[in-house]
Parts: C-alpha cells; structure tokens; sequence
C-alpha cells in the first residue's frame, strides 16, 4: 500500500494570495493543505491555488505582483489558472521608476577555466571552423561540403572540435535598404566572429545575391593579419568552377588553411571575466521562477562578481519587469536604453496586430502560467540581483563586461541566434515542460525546473533544478553547482546536447519588409 503524499505547495512572498502545487501529477480535491485551506477540486502539478477567497475582481498576487484579476468568485482552494483571470494592462514605459542600483556585488576570484585565447583578445569555449553564407541560395552545397569535411579532414586535425555551416534565410529577395536590415546584416556579419570560431573567417557566397561579401564583411570589420588580408570567400558563380565537385574542392581547399591554424591552438587558463553567457528559457512553467531560474540568478550574480558578462533576454518576458529593470539600471543612460529598445518593440508587435499576450504557449499554461505577466516575473529571476551595466540592440555585439540586457525577440531559436552574434561562448537554458534545443555553434548547459522532467530526460538535462521545490538543496547550492558546470564545460566538458549532437537552426530576426 503506498504510503500517504505529503502536499507541497510553494508561496513566493508572504503577501500572495496564491501558492503553487508541488507534487509530483498534482493534488486530488478534498486535500487539506498544511496551515491552508483544503482543495474544493484537483490542482495539477505547478498550477495555483487560492489560499483565501477571491470574489471576482480581486487582485491576484504571485511575487507580491499583481499576475491579474479574478473574472468569477474563487473560493480558498480553488483552482486559480488562465480562464479564471484577467490580465492587466502593459505597464507604460513612460513614469518609471529612476535608477537606484543596486551596489555592485562584491568581487570573486580564484575561479578559472581552460579556454582558447583568440587574437583578438576573447576567448572560446570550443575550437570550432564555420562557414558563414551570405545567402540561403547556397545552404545545399554547403551542408554537402561540411559532411566532407567532417569526413575527410576532421579526423587530421584532432584539436578541432567540429565544423558547422552558419546557414539563414536572408541575403536576396529582400529589401536590403530598408532601416531595419541592419538588423540582419550585422547579425550574419557578427555570427562569424564568434569567438568559439577563433577568428578563421571563411565565407561562401552564389554572386549574383543582394547581401554581397563585401557588404556582409566590409574593410574593417574582421581582424588582419600578416597571412590573411580579408575574409576567404568562395564564389559558387565563379567561371572557374565548372561541376559541382569543383566548387565542393574549392570549399575544402580553402578550409585546409583554417583547419592547420585552429588545430595549433591549446587551452590555456583563462579567467571567468572571459565568459560571454548568454541565460535563457524556453518552454517554461511555473516551476521555473522557482527552483532553475533563481539558481540560474545566483550563478548569474556569481559571474557578475567574477568579471564575466552575462546576457539575459528576451523582451517579451521582462516587458512587464520593466519598472525593476529601469531601477536597476546603472546610469540614467542604461534606462534610457532599456525604455527605447522595449518601446520599439511594442511599435513592432503593434505592426503586426499582436501584442506581448501572444507569447504564452499551450505548454506553458499546461505548466501553470497563467498569462505573461506571470510568466514575465518568474522570466526576470535569471538575471540575478546586481546592476545593469548595459544593453544592446538585436545583432549587436557586446563589448563590456557585467549584467547586460540583449534586446532579442523571446522566440527561442531568434534569441539563440542573437545572443550568438552578441559573442556569446557558453549558454545556459531553462526548461519545465522540456525540449531538446541546441547549439552547433557554443555549448548549452540544460536546466530541468522539475524532478519529474529530469527523471524522465535524465541524458538532456544537465542539471536538475527541481530538487529545491523538493526541499533536497537550496537555491544557494543549486547556484553553485550550476557555476561549476559553467567552468567544467567552458573548459570542455560535453554537455548532453553536444553528447547527442542535437542543434537548431539559427533564426535571423528580420523586421524589414520580405521583396
């Protein structure tokens, strides 16, 4: 006979008027929960339930924010979930609070990892060769001649780790003029620096495409040395190429050079301030702003305080954080910032007849989030407790070290993709209802919100974050653990998607209108 479940629920802050269902396939009605009321019917696992009675109207609060209003009477230990609420309204980016950071956090040191030192002075946590494109046109060929490569030169060149072709669906039949091209542009133009690719530029191009080499890598845009003078471009439309083989030659001759240069490099002790990690979630729960997202928040400020920059994301999912993201802002500057990124993209949302209401997904509200703002709270934690340092637009490249946020888009794969071309090395990415997702081109360390997620993929989850709704470790301890995983894959520790060589496709963010 099994023996009795205790009921676990968890409530955020003191003054929430409702707490989350822990167990493991939820709570029957009828079930007394301890110092609370008794479940007038079953609650699934990570769904709400109301701890006093909410009449219709009432304000419901989860992390002591207003997550929406009651539209019927929600008795104490009813179900609270997304046909029972209403949202509220978008805070206004205009009256938002001024700065008042918080203090830095104190400095950590001692802590190192085994990287590779670029020329440019960053460093990579894989040795990879990538071949960028300038347009979709060429992707067949290139996947073709990646799978030689892999084939017939890997295996002389033990050092390399691998070799991935930086594929999109932009360069022709778009306009390339348009102001918001730049967006695309410069993401293509910044992937290829990755500094996981060593600086070994290497570019295949059809000819006759709108996104030319020479306006993806304009003079000046990637490192010279006394070897190379500029980026090596093969020309698929070039006379010199007759057959398919004489262009699939021409690639790998061309990848010899890079592969003899990137194979020389070693590892060497690097400090963290080198780590470039980008923080993210997908398919989240209600799970997630309580056990992998804190604990991503404490490794975060970890970093923080060693030196390191880490990115946090997706504007969709801080839009209703966005009065604690300009108080925490470091200059008035950095608010500013913040304000003008997520007002644009309201104007883009806007075009489009859609608003940050469409971004919850059936997964998430099976999870337990009722709606955005709920999910936007639990979303915030992972960018940890310090000042913003800064922030960039989408494409961009980050070039300081501390909290940034990285305006991108919320969708999983855009985001990826950005935080990529922003010179991300190492990712770290949160999940409740789970997902395979991966990158070819940087390391994802995957972060389980729940103990049943992570028995069940117990070879992709990295790391289980459920045992603290458990009561198995704490916050603190989940932080920690999480930090050394960091250094143990930044210095080449496989983690379980690169085990499996499971990767997405990078997604470009296009704004600009589609000829």
């Amino acid at each position: 006979m099994n023996a009795p479940v205790t009921p676990r629920t968890i409530r955020i802050h003191t003054d929430d008027n409702v707490a989350v269902v822990v167990n493991d396939g939820g709570l029957p009605a009828g079930t007394a929960l301890p110092g609370g009321p008794t479940l007038v019917q079953a609650v699934p696992q990570g769904h709400k339930v109301a701890l006093a009675d909410l009449p219709a109207g009432t304000a419901v609060r989860r992390y002591n924010v207003v997550i929406g209003h009651t539209a019927v009477n929600i008795p104490a230990g009813g179900w609270v979930n997304e046909q029972r609420l209403v949202m509220p309204e978008a805070r206004s980016l205009q009256g938002l609070p001024a700065p008042q950071p918080p203090a830095d956090l104190p400095p950590l040191e001692g802590h190192t990892f085994m990287g590779y030192r670029n020329a440019d002075g960053s460093v990579g946590t894989r040795n990879l060769l990538a071949v960028t494109t300038t347009v979709q046109c060429v992707a067949g060929v290139l996947e073709f001649a990646v799978e030689r490569i892999r084939k017939d030169l890997l295996p002389k060149y033990p050092n390399v780790d691998g070799v991935v072709g930086l594929t999109h669906s932009y360069g022709c039949g778009v306009a390339i003029d348009a102001p918001d091209a730049i967006i695309p542009i410069r993401t293509v133009r910044n992937l290829a620096m990755n500094p996981n690719f060593g600086g070994e530029v290497m570019v295949l191009s059809l000819g006759c495409e709108k996104l030319q080499p020479e306006r993806l890598l304009p003079p000046g845009s990637i490192p010279i040395s006394d070897e190379r003078q500029g980026p090596d471009v093969v020309c698929l439309q070039d006379e010199k190429h007759v057959g398919f083989m004489s262009m699939i030659d021409s690639i790998l001759t061309q990848a010899k050079g890079h592969l003899e240069r990137l194979n020389a490099r070693q590892r060497t002790t690097c400090p963290v301030s080198e780590l470039v990690v980008g923080v993210q979630c997908g398919g989240s729960d209600a799970f997630s702003g309580i056990t992998a997202n804190p604990a991503v928040g404490f490794a975060t400020d970890l970093l923080v305080r060693a030196g390191a920059t880490v990115m946090f994301s997706e504007n969709t999912e801080v839009r209703d954080a966005v009065d604690q993201l300009t108080r925490r802002a470091a200059t008035q500057e950095v608010a500013d910032a913040i304000m003008r990124e997520l007002a644009w993209y309201d104007a883009y949302l806007a075009r489009g007849q859609a608003d940050r209401s469409a971004n919850t997904t059936p997964g998430n509200k099976k999870g337990g989030l009722s709606n955005i703002v709920e999910k936007a709270m639990g979303s915030i934690v992972k960018s940890g407790n310090g000042p913003i340092h800064g922030v960039i637009a989408p494409g961009e490249k980050v070039k300081q070290k501390g909290l940034v946020f990285a305006a991108t888009p919320a969708s999983d794969f855009i985001c990826g993709t950005l935080q990529l071309a922003a010179g991300m090395n190492l990712h770290v990415f949160t999940t409740g209802r789970g997902t395979p997702y991966g990158l070819a081109e940087c390391p994802v360390i995957k972060v389980a919100t729940r103990n049943d997620l992570a028995r069940r993929w117990h070879d992709l989850m990295d790391i289980n974050a459920g045992r603290i709704a458990s009561g198995e470790a704490s916050i603190d301890e989940l932080g920690w653990e999480l930090f050394h995983r960091m250094l143990a894959v930044a210095s080449g520790e496989k983690t379980w998607a690169e085990k499996w060589g499971l990767h997405n496709d990078l997604v470009l963010f296009n704004p600009a209108p589609v000829t």
